[in-house]
């Protein structure tokens, strides 16, 4: 096992991920393969992951889609089981707790905001009995006017009114409904809260508003993120450190603004490189053709040497582990030898 990527300096680690990994058995039907002849296929989601994040701190995931960040989300709060690995929280192995008065005291301090506001919320029920259900769920209030006056203050906490309280969700904007959500997420007393693209199906200009609501509610509450996002302007602003999946991998794991501003991996830069150049600084881009490959057939060795510019021989048959560099951890063989030219590029306008 490798060491997990540190936590901020100065903070103890809230979770911890070592080797993580997640298997899908996605064969067709024992029938079919045996009159085919075929082997069972098994898709590799999360293929062995390793990260901490510290109190009160953003760690953000990104990569295309299909790399496997929103399975890690789903890891991370129990609605996936871990084929393999460890997803430590406080110092308690969540990931491997099977009885339900074990995981109780832990389910209540994760919890999740998930990507469609449409689709998360009960369309029966009032956004006072939405809000409610963690605090009913969890006893952590007994009668009605207590639980009442706890979601109007949660309605507040997010920027909305009491009144608000008495309406179905089909009554409210995408961002409102979003901002219920997070209402209901913090209706547990969460400490963790791990966010699957919770602005990508909003407008621009609401996405800016539920970011710096969150970013309020961290530093009202302490709380620490979990963020997953494709969008590079969203991820540049609102985290203290990056990891960036490829195939089920962390191919880099940096401080945010080091990341954005020096990237080391071919496929960071290949990432970074779709930021339009909006201030014409004529900077030079790095061409990778290619698409990402089947997880249920990889490449081997390092999984992106196929639309690496910068890949030999090593790197077809030799699966690079991450190592050091300066504040930052790497999986590539290129950038090791020194084969990998750096340079800095410009950061992201706000989103």
């Amino acid at each position: 096992m490798r060491d997990a990527a540190p936590a901020k300096p100065g903070k103890g680690p809230l979770v911890k991920v070592v080797d993580l990994a997640r298997y899908f058995d996605v064969s067709p039907p024992l029938l079919n393969r045996m009159l085919e002849g075929k082997p069972r296929q098994i898709l590799r989601a999360v293929d062995g992951v390793d990260f901490a994040i510290g109190k009160g701190e953003t760690f953000s995931l990104v990569g295309e889609s299909g790399c496997g960040k929103s399975t890690v989300a789903r890891l991370a709060v129990g609605l996936y089981r871990a084929t393999r690995g460890s997803i430590e929280f406080d110092g308690h192995d969540f990931g491997r707790m099977t009885r339900r008065q074990d995981m109780a005291p832990i389910r209540s301090r994760i919890q999740m905001i998930f990507q469609d506001p449409y689709a998360s919320l009960n369309p029966r029920w009032r956004v006072r009995e939405i809000i409610a259900e963690p605090i009913r769920a969890y006893r952590l209030l007994s009668g009605d006017r207590a639980i009442n006056a706890r979601v109007d203050e949660l309605l507040r906490q997010v920027r909305l009114t009491p009144a608000d309280g008495t309406k179905y969700p089909h009554e409210f904007s995408g961002g409102q409904r979003q901002r219920i959500s997070i209402a209901r997420a913090l209706a547990s007393n969460p400490e963790f809260l791990v966010c699957d693209e919770p602005t990508s199906a909003l407008d621009v200009s609401v996405q800016a508003q539920i970011l710096n609501l969150m970013k309020d509610l961290q530093r009202e509450l302490g709380l620490t993120y979990l963020f997953i996002s494709h969008n590079l302007a969203v991820v540049y602003h609102i985290s203290d450190r990056v990891g960036v999946m490829y195939l089920g991998r962390l191919a880099e794991v940096a401080p945010a603004r080091a990341l954005f501003r020096r990237p080391r991996h071919p496929y960071t830069r290949m990432l970074l490189d779709t930021i339009p150049d909006m201030d014409m600084t004529g900077r030079q881009r790095m061409p990778v053709a290619g698409e990402v490959p089947s997880p249920i057939n990889p490449p081997s060795g390092c999984a992106f040497h196929p639309r690496c510019p910068f890949a030999n021989d090593r790197c077809k048959v030799e699966r690079p582990n991450p190592l050091p560099h300066d504040d930052a951890l790497v999986a590539c063989h290129g950038v090791e030898e020194g084969r990998v030219p750096e340079g800095p590029i410009a950061a992201p306008r706000a989103a």
